[in-house]
């Protein structure tokens, strides 16, 4: 062992015998090395980070319908994410996500906020798995208003009577067979429809997605005219 030099030990002794008028645990306590007489500082331990966020920030509500399918929607809505959405992905991702939240599953005092939860669920999964709908909760999200508008129109006169002619077609249908051409080419429009919002969103051109959803409802409501069809009952296309 090597024996300590009496600079060292003068050092050593100074350090321990110097007084000190701050607290303790914030005093920087200096200490020396007995057989190389160098001097390191020994840090106070640092203090824990406290996080702020509380329980309920951890469990806060999603923001959008987007966020309760990170999986399937990951990008969010756009102009981040595309309008476009796989429903086979996003169904699976629903069911799991229901299959977690079916309020037998969860004690008795937290069966109300898991049916709360469920419903939400439910109200996302509808709203994103129909184009139309999810137009217009995109266009919610930015203040537009058009689902319960009755003023949200189209005022193009050619489409208008386009509109007018396929009502009377479904009306004076006298089987399906008559309509076949019909659905296949009104198909056609909502697949062009949605494709022209996926570009405006994608655009942030709010106005060509307003319009086009505008449009989109009368296609929609002509699909559910075909597919409703009976044979002399009256159509009624709502707008």
């Amino acid at each position: 062992m090597r024996r300590t030099t009496p600079a060292a030990f003068s050092r050593l002794s100074a350090t321990i015998l110097e007084p000190s008028s701050a607290p303790l645990r914030q005093r920087r306590l200096p200490t020396t090395c007995m057989f190389c007489a160098h001097q390191a500082i020994r840090q106070p331990p640092a203090r824990r980070h406290q996080s702020t966020s509380t329980k309920e920030n951890t469990n806060a509500p999603p923001q959008t319908h987007y966020t309760f399918f990170p999986r399937s929607l990951p990008a969010g809505p756009p102009p981040h994410g595309s309008f476009g959405i796989d429903l086979s992905a996003l169904k699976r991702e629903f069911l799991q996500l229901q299959g977690r939240a079916h309020p037998d599953l969860h004690p008795p005092e937290d069966k109300n906020k898991a049916q709360a939860m469920s419903a939400r669920i439910n109200e996302a999964y509808k709203t994103l798995q129909s184009p139309l709908l999810r137009a217009q909760y995109l266009l919610s999200l930015r203040g537009i208003e058009i689902a319960e508008d009755e003023t949200a129109k189209v005022e193009d006169p050619e489409l208008l009577m386009e509109v007018l002619e396929a009502r009377e077609q479904i009306e004076e249908a006298e089987s399906e067979e008559d309509l076949v051409q019909m659905k296949t080419e009104n198909d056609a429009k909502i697949e062009e429809s949605v494709k022209i919002l996926e570009g405006a969103f994608a655009k942030e051109d709010i106005d060509g997605a307003k319009s086009e959803a505008v449009k989109l409802r009368y296609w929609i409501n002509i699909k559910e005219s075909l597919d409703a069809w009976e044979r002399g009952k009256p159509v009624v296309l709502a707008h």
